[in-house]
């Protein structure tokens, strides 16, 4: 099988051929505006956006690019502002093979655009490739701190990509592209979909993007746990069946360590007393657990040991929330962490 590396290559200023660009954001300001000038060479560039109501529309149009605003009428999902922009991109250029979808809050690398056209051009099998994504300011907070490492992921074929990734268009729609009332790890859903009609997705030994996830509150980082549980709820209803079982293992760790164990101990104490309150002792336990098995300095190891073993309790809301909206009827919404940036 081919290395998924690519021997270096001098950087060149001509444009790259063949690719367009879809950029997806929502009051992202000087974000959006240091997006919009790290890309080079494309085809064409499509801005959606999903309701500012700061300057992010006027800074795409001031230079020249075609912007979408998303009917907010409309549920919003990441997977719909995809969709559209890559619709808008397929009708200004038919023939665009490859397409870059990029977060307005995120800068791509100078070469990564063309390390990513040479790697599908060598790869017809490959839908999708993506590379390394790191955090501009992990210092900023711990929970800047912990994306840094949930972006840190295995080099090589890989089961799905991030938001920022770019894909081979006849493989986007081989598949009908995104589900647009998935509304968290749409592109885990989506590369679902590509593996079952045997599309591959790999992630390239090289810079992709830097990202700003302005993620400076528990709150913040709270509200995108419950989101990642409401993914995980919504994954496995999906696709949790065998062979894949998207998410099943996600959801069942939620279930088990947010609801099923914090309700046994709360019985057992209501029937044995306060003798039982000894059955808690299982969170510590684990994360002791967890701690061990991590790697690097131990501070760090406890940190993200402690944040793993709480973030049970936000996925557990969200795969409540999920079952709720399911036995209701009511269409998914989209579970917003992030705060204004101008």
């Amino acid at each position: 099988m081919p290395n998924a590396s690519l021997k270096p290559q001098p950087p060149h200023d001509a444009a790259i051929a063949g690719f367009g660009v879809v950029v997806i954001g929502r009051n992202e300001g000087e974000r959006l505006t240091a997006c919009l000038a790290s890309i080079v060479g494309a085809s064409a560039v499509v801005y959606v956006d999903s309701g500012s109501t700061d300057d992010s529309l006027q800074r795409a149009r001031e230079r020249g690019f075609d912007v979408i605003e998303l009917d907010m009428s409309i549920p919003f999902t990441a997977a719909r502002a995809r969709n559209a922009g890559f619709r808008r991109l397929r009708e200004k250029r038919s023939d665009i093979p490859f397409v870059q979808f990029v977060d307005a809050d995120c800068v791509l690398a100078p070469l990564w655009c063309r390390d990513a056209v040479e790697f599908l051009k060598d790869r017809p099998d490959v839908a999708a490739v993506c590379g390394h994504l790191r955090e501009r300011f992990p210092e900023r907070s711990i929970y800047n701190w912990l994306c840094q490492i949930e972006w840190d992921g295995p080099v090589g074929e890989v089961r799905s990509c991030a938001g920022n990734v770019m894909l081979r268009s006849t493989a986007l729609e081989d598949v009908g592209s995104y589900r647009e009332d998935v509304i968290a790890a749409e592109e885990d859903e989506l590369c679902v979909r590509l593996r079952r009609v045997n599309w591959r997705i790999w992630r390239i030994d090289r810079e992709m993007a830097v990202h700003d996830a302005a993620m400076l509150h528990f709150s913040q980082w709270w509200k995108r746990s419950v989101r990642a549980g409401y993914a995980f709820a919504q994954g496995a209803f999906l696709h949790g069946a065998p062979p894949e079982r998207h998410f099943t293992w996600e959801s069942r760790r939620a279930w088990l360590w947010g609801v099923y164990l914090p309700a046994l101990c709360v019985l057992a104490i209501m029937h044995a007393g306060p003798i039982a309150a000894a059955g808690l002792l299982v969170y510590p336990i684990q994360l002791l657990r967890l701690t061990l098995r991590g790697r690097g300095p131990l501070r760090d190891r406890l940190v993200l040991a402690y944040f793993q073993v709480l973030a049970r309790f936000p996925e557990a809301f969200g795969q409540l929330r999920f079952q709720r909206d399911r036995l209701l009827g009511r269409a998914p919404t989209l579970i917003e962490h992030k705060v204004n940036f101008k």
